[in-house]
């Protein structure tokens, strides 16, 4: 990369490779989507994307951001998360890992695999094999 460029260069090349990669086309809209949620690590609903694409000014609307979305999840871009029933979230960290939910805040923080450890799982059915495991750890606070 070119030593020269701003963070937000950086960013959008970064965006570039990674949906080339996942064989996305590179639309304006969709990388404005993907440069947002691709920025950092971080996890953000469809509502979350489109209020700050919004508030940056961007005209997108709601069907555009949730088809660009389920896109790039159905490309292996980001993940899909379903967490509380309430909403989807989508996950910029598409490496292996489990999350913690805050509750209160609705809050999503990663949780590295090798910090938890699964003893034993029941065998799957005839025919079928493990293909992943999602864990949400939920957490509220202590009673004082």
């Amino acid at each position: 990369m070119d030593a020269n460029a701003s963070p937000a260069e950086v960013v959008t090349r970064r965006c570039q490779r990674r949906m080339a990669d996942c064989g996305i086309r590179p639309t304006a809209q969709r990388m404005r989507i993907a440069t947002l949620l691709l920025s950092e690590p971080q996890h953000l609903s469809a509502e979350q994307i489109l209020a700050s694409l919004r508030s940056s000014g961007a005209r997108v609307s709601k069907a555009t951001v949730y088809n660009t979305l389920n896109l790039f999840a159905s490309h292996g871009l980001i993940r899909q998360l379903s967490v509380d029933g309430a909403r989807a979230w989508f996950d910029s960290n598409v490496d292996a890992h489990y999350h913690f939910h805050d509750v209160a805040s609705g809050a999503l923080i990663d949780v590295p695999v090798p910090d938890v450890e699964f003893s034993r799982l029941p065998p799957p059915p005839p025919g079928t094999e493990v293909d992943g495991i999602d864990l949400v750890i939920r957490l509220r606070r202590k009673a004082s």
